[in-house]
């Protein structure tokens, strides 16, 4: 009986030896029990969500000592595009932060895998996000937070009773304040950014590329609707005199942040900025365009970490995504940079509601492939119309470069 144990314990032996070399391991082995050291490189951008994955690592790594998290700048907008380049030469990261947008662009290419289990993690975060990266009926990436924009005012300047509800009342307050005030801003926007000129072109339930976000055949640009809207645009240069080259995000963003603007058109992104330096103010949803009674719609976004088809590390990778739509790191996140959670958790925030209001009236940005050549076509399109274009003409032109 010795001989025939002794036998059997060699056999077993063996048997687990060869289980744990060579075996694919699922997402749970990248764990503490795995002894293959991981290293994976995650691709983020600066000013907060370069924090939140460098702590987010330390505390994976913690039960997951084997693995090591290396976070290397890659800004979100830029991200698409790198990949591309770098995936196919080895060089890029195991995972990437990119807008849902790109997805349709992301996928054709063939640069991301699709979601591990991902019908539990649809379940998990919240049902626009998980529809925001669905792309012909399969799940990629993982939503770490939804996000829109709304109105900033600044509380010194303007008060909370006379915030404007609609884009004409907006005109007329800031005339006002502009007599005023003449070395400040009654309100400041990127005009030449097409994240933010849409809303222009939304009256009526006009929608970029139809209702659905999917119609290729037109781009819904150059309609009537977005033709009266781009003309409410343009005629906003009468109380902001500023060429569209001087209108940068920046340059906004530095002249609410100095207290210089008593309004703004911004997102959650400048939530943590702005108090730092000081800034009273406040968030409310959009004026409503001409003719309408409720708040512009405006683009709805869900960044995604998404697991690179190049990585050596697949499982580990979507480990650490899944691990980053935790309770407690979405608290970390929105702590570090006020986005709002891909999940169904509460935070404290004054300023959530007016997100949230306008959350009703915002619509996902589509993530067809088209979507690509939407971002400069617009942006050209909106800084030609704001510096006095004639509006037909250019969305006529804007419409005929994204649908080739």
């Amino acid at each position: 009986m010795k001989k025939i144990a002794a036998t059997l314990a060699a056999v077993c032996a063996v048997v687990m030896g060869l289980s744990g070399c060579g075996g694919k391991k699922d997402a749970s082995a990248s764990g503490s029990s795995a002894k293959e050291k991981v290293t994976l490189t995650v691709w983020e951008s600066l000013s907060g969500p370069d924090e939140f994955i460098k702590q987010a690592g330390q505390a994976y790594t913690k039960t997951h000592p084997n693995v090591e998290i290396n976070f290397v700048n890659v800004e979100l907008g830029d991200a698409a595009g790198q990949i591309a380049l770098d995936g196919p030469a080895r060089v890029g990261p195991d995972l990437f932060a990119a807008p849902h947008d790109k997805l349709g662009e992301l996928v054709t290419g063939g640069h991301v895998l699709e979601t591990v289990n991902a019908s539990d993690v649809s379940k998990e975060v919240l049902g626009a996000c998980s529809q925001a990266l669905t792309y012909e009926g399969k799940m990629y990436g993982y939503p770490i937070s939804a996000e829109t924009y709304a109105l900033f005012y600044n509380k010194d300047l303007i008060s909370e009773n006379d915030v404007p509800k609609t884009w004409e009342s907006l005109a007329e307050w800031v005339k006002n304040f502009n007599i005023k005030n003449p070395k400040k801003y009654g309100f400041i926007m990127d005009v030449g950014n097409g994240y933010y000129t849409i809303i222009f072109t939304t009256s009526e339930g006009n929608r970029l590329f139809g209702s659905s976000g999917t119609d290729t055949t037109k781009s819904y640009l150059n309609n009537a609707a977005a033709v009266k809207g781009m003309k409410f645009f343009q005629s906003l240069r009468s109380i902001i005199d500023v060429p569209a080259a001087d209108l940068s995000t920046a340059t906004c963003d530095a002249a609410f942040q100095s207290g210089n603007a008593a309004m703004h058109i911004t997102g959650l992104w400048n939530i943590k900025p702005f108090e730092d330096a000081g800034v009273n103010f406040g968030v409310a949803p959009l004026p409503a365009l001409p003719g309408e009674s409720t708040p512009s719609a405006s683009f709805s976004g869900t960044r995604a970490m998404f697991v690179s088809a190049y990585t050596d590390h697949p499982d580990e990778a979507a480990d650490f995504a899944r691990f980053l739509l935790t309770p407690e790191m979405q608290q970390l996140r929105f702590n570090l940079t006020g986005a709002m959670p891909s999940i169904d958790t509460s935070v404290s925030s004054k300023y959530m509601a007016g997100f949230l209001k306008q959350l009703d009236y915002a619509f996902p940005m589509p993530s067809i492939p088209e979507m690509a050549a939407f971002w400069d076509t617009m942006g050209n399109t909106s800084r030609n119309i704001w510096d006095g274009a004639d509006v037909q003409n250019e969305l006529d032109a804007c419409d005929a470069a994204i649908i080739k």
